[in-house]
């Protein structure tokens, strides 16, 4: 019991140290829909491993009706999960999230098709993933990677690296960790840069042209 409620009460903690706008223990227990959505999770999973299916999935089905984020029963989630906002979110079934993870709004951890079996991500310790971004399959996000907004990854993401675009490329890596931290707007855009690159020679050659 003692370890159910170390549980809960880090669900609530970690709100206070990843977003600005708490206030109280009480506005966070009572409004944040992100917060519900985890402790139902944690209640509907706990009748999912009693092989109680259809209890399991009506609990997740009644928390996504009242907070706007899906959580499939059979998702494995480890301590000190923080969903921004969280409308819009998706995690499926064989799903698995490890500590300290950060999800906003908009976020699928899902499938790309009907195989059977594992079919979607497992995210590792630390990991941020920004408004938007589509994790589709069955591979592993390294610990503490960052994954951009309106990013969509499919294929395996290195420990400490960083991902943007679609499809979802790797633009910091080789352990070097992302400073950001929420600040996920400020994260690397290959595209941006390479036309930067291009206005560059285009204006290079004008000059060379005037010359």
């Amino acid at each position: 019991m003692g370890k159910i409620f170390r549980t809960l009460l880090n669900d609530v903690d970690v709100v206070f140290e990843q977003d600005p706008a708490a206030r109280s223990r009480l506005e966070v227990i009572f409004t944040y829909s992100g917060v519900h959505a985890i402790w139902s999770h944690r209640f509907a999973h706990w009748f999912w491993t009693k092989r109680l299916f259809f209890l399991a999935r009506f609990i997740s089905q009644v928390s996504r009706f009242i907070t706007g984020i899906e959580i499939h029963p059979g998702a494995v989630i480890g301590q000190r999960l923080f969903i921004d906002h969280g409308m819009g979110v998706v995690i499926g079934e064989t799903c698995e999230i490890g500590n300290d993870v950060t999800i906003f709004q908009g976020v699928t951890l899902g499938g790309t098709g009907k195989e059977k079996g594992k079919r979607h991500p497992t995210v590792r310790d630390g990991v941020l993933i920004a408004s938007g971004a589509k994790v589709l399959g069955s591979f592993t996000i390294g610990e503490n990677a960052r994954i951009g907004a309106g990013a969509v990854v499919l294929k395996e993401v290195p420990e400490n690296s960083t991902v943007v675009g679609i499809p979802g490329r790797i633009v910091i890596q080789n352990g070097i960790k992302v400073e950001n931290g929420l600040n996920h707007h400020l994260m690397p855009d290959p595209v941006s840069d390479k036309l930067k690159e291009l206005e560059e020679e285009i204006k290079m050659l004008r000059e060379e042209i005037k010359k």
